[in-house]
């Protein structure tokens, strides 16, 4: 393989990054200017519109994409270029610890401005995976990957399991499986956004996938990898969602218009991840790193600095955001009912536009930093 190759190797994972980073950003501007016109979980095509809920169904891509990669990327920190290998499981426990440290501090404080409540989100999630991956990874690969695939297309049979606040299980049942409060009505509340158990399935799968970034493998031959497990993640997703077999808890339906009944197909289940979710987000993760494998141009290349410094980027836009609403509340005053907010999603659309822009040079900036200076800390960043 040229040095170009594997270039273009490690490339594809910052660019594939910067792309979900960028749709997360759309999501969060989305929920910090247009929190009057909120969505649930599933989504209520009754009441939502397509502009809405496509906006909304681009950020599913996000959460499948970074857990995927955490888990590819600790299998290339534990077989380096360099052929020497070396093990991950220092590096999973306190990165893993940072990010839940990071999620209860920094990013909790980031979207009110404020301690009401403890949200453990996606920050959480990609944490516990890490420690979770820490202790597994001696386990042979192959014995990971069947344990990924049980967890994956298995938890969907976990849904009619579930505890009330004071049986005993709830609270491990709540961090694994179902959304919930872990503790509500004291000095604060602690909210399990994302419950992590299809999570560690996705991280696991990511760790197995590895092999096809070993430095020895021709280009073209992962290519042919990512693109079937592409087709074979649609294929399955049109067979279990296409029928209503298995793999989502609400069936699609027929609406009385084309567009909504297509958007009922594509409804699918965040919290936690349906298989028929991870299937089509997965999906849309294979193509791209697929498609990204190439020299890069300056659309790439843009997206590639996106990708490179991901915590940076995460924190950088969501204390940008604050300061936006602060502002905002503090000219206007609350103009969508308890919110200040945007009347249309277009509104959403170019705020994000404009930050983009406006976000590339300090992100450039600290993605320069970080490869020049090679600092231990900056890893975690």
């Amino acid at each position: 393989m040229t040095s170009e190759q594997l270039k273009s190797r490690i490339h594809s994972i910052d660019i594939m990054r910067g792309v979900v980073i960028l749709i997360m950003l759309l999501d969060h501007v989305r929920e910090r200017f247009f929190l009057h016109m909120q969505v649930s979980d599933p989504m209520d095509v009754d009441v939502t519109s397509p502009s809405l809920f496509w906006s909304r169904f681009a950020a599913h891509f996000c959460a499948p994409t970074f857990i995927f990669l955490t888990g590819l990327s600790a299998w290339l920190y534990s077989h380096p270029a360099t052929g020497v290998a070396r093990s991950a499981r220092g590096f999973l426990v306190k990165r893993g610890l940072f990010l839940i440290a990071l999620e209860v501090t920094l990013i909790c404080f980031s979207w009110m401005g404020y301690y009401h409540t403890i949200w453990l989100q996606v920050m959480w999630a990609i944490g516990l995976c890490m420690l979770v991956l820490a202790l597994l990874i001696k386990l042979p690969q192959r014995v990971l990957l069947v344990l990924g695939l049980v967890i994956v297309f298995g938890h969907n049979l976990l849904t009619p399991i579930s505890f009330t606040p004071d049986e005993f299980g709830y609270s491990l049942w709540t961090i694994l499986h179902d959304r919930g409060y872990l503790s509500q009505g004291g000095l604060i509340d602690v909210k399990i956004s994302y419950p992590v158990l299809p999570w560690i399935g996705v991280i696991l799968l990511g760790y197995c996938a590895g092999p096809l970034y070993a430095h020895t493998q021709k280009a073209q031959s992962r290519k042919r990898a990512l693109l079937l497990l592409a087709l074979l993640c649609v294929g399955l997703f049109a067979v279990l969602r296409g029928f209503n077999i298995y793999g989502e808890t609400l069936p699609w339906q027929t609406f009385s218009t084309t567009t909504e009944t297509i958007m009922s197909v594509f409804n699918v289940t965040k919290y936690p991840p349906s298989l028929n979710f991870l299937l089509i987000t997965l999906a849309g993760m294979f193509l791209g790193l697929w498609a990204f494998e190439r020299p890069l141009n300056r659309v790439t290349n843009a997206l590639r600095v996106y990708g490179s410094v991901p915590m940076f980027f995460y924190i950088l836009h969501l204390y940008v955001l604050l300061a936006m609403y602060q502002v905002g509340m503090l000219i206007w005053g609350a103009n969508q009912g308890h919110y200040f907010g945007v009347s249309d999603i277009s509104s959403v659309w170019l705020i994000t536009l404009l930050l983009i822009i406006g976000l590339y040079w300090p992100t450039k900036k600290f993605s320069e930093y970080k490869r020049k200076t090679k600092k231990p800390w900056l890893k975690y960043l």
